[in-house]
């Protein structure tokens, strides 16, 4: 492991915090029918009830704990996602849900995809985020970033020498899987990041489906 100091601050720890936080949000307004039964207001609660421990865990310096609630969070707010999705599929086929209703919770779902997906390849990368941060420079993961390609001597001269993906990077590239349904120009290495990627993008063409369906409808 290399024991060189890093001279680039750390990555800061909330963006992805937000993204959390704002995936609850987006759950609680979606409608009750999507929720099976629970109150609104309970994926908002859990997220903040893991997160307490997982900041605190990460100032005290334990990052096993912290990383084992991140997986936590993120198993938990992704099979609320997808059960979600499932009960407005159900909803769409029985011809139980109003245009106005499908618009919010169609698009509450597909802006929580990328967050909640962006926040697993940010955590699995690299070993996670604490690992990638122990040595400078960003040279071996599950994805290869533009930077990673790029020769010492490029590095040094454009201030890239210890260059990290940070979570904005993995925003970017789970928004690309959303939108364009490929890694754009973030090739994947990785098995299971290419798995992830192919249950991202299935989530997303189900949810873009379902107002594409519904449009022709209307028409």
């Amino acid at each position: 492991m290399n024991s060189r100091k890093r001279s680039q601050p750390a990555e800061p720890l909330w963006p992805p915090l937000v993204a959390m936080l704002a995936v609850g949000g987006l759950y609680a307004a979606l409608p009750p029918s999507l929720m099976a039964g629970a109150p609104p207001w309970l994926l908002v609660a859990i997220v903040i009830g893991l997160l307490v421990p997982m900041l605190l865990s990460h100032q005290r310096g334990n990052h096993s704990v912290s990383h084992f609630l991140g997986y936590v969070l993120n198993s938990l707010v992704t099979l609320a996602l997808i059960f979600a999705l499932y009960s407005l599929l159900a909803e769409v086929t029985e011809h139980q849900i109003t245009p106005q209703r499908l618009l919010r919770s169609a698009a509450a779902l597909w802006i929580s995809n990328f967050l909640v997906f962006a926040s697993w390849y940010w955590r699995l990368d690299g070993g996670g985020p604490h690992q990638r941060a122990l040595s400078p420079g960003h040279t071996d993961g599950a994805f290869l970033f533009p930077q990673m390609t790029m020769h010492t001597e490029a590095k040094i001269a454009a201030g890239e020498e210890e260059w990290e993906p940070h979570f904005i990077d993995y925003l970017f590239l789970a928004f690309n899987t959303s939108t364009a349904f490929s890694p754009t120009d973030v090739p994947v290495l990785s098995r299971w990041a290419k798995i992830l990627m192919m249950i991202q993008a299935v989530i997303s063409l189900l949810v873009l489906a379902l107002l594409a369906g519904r449009a022709v409808n209307i028409l």
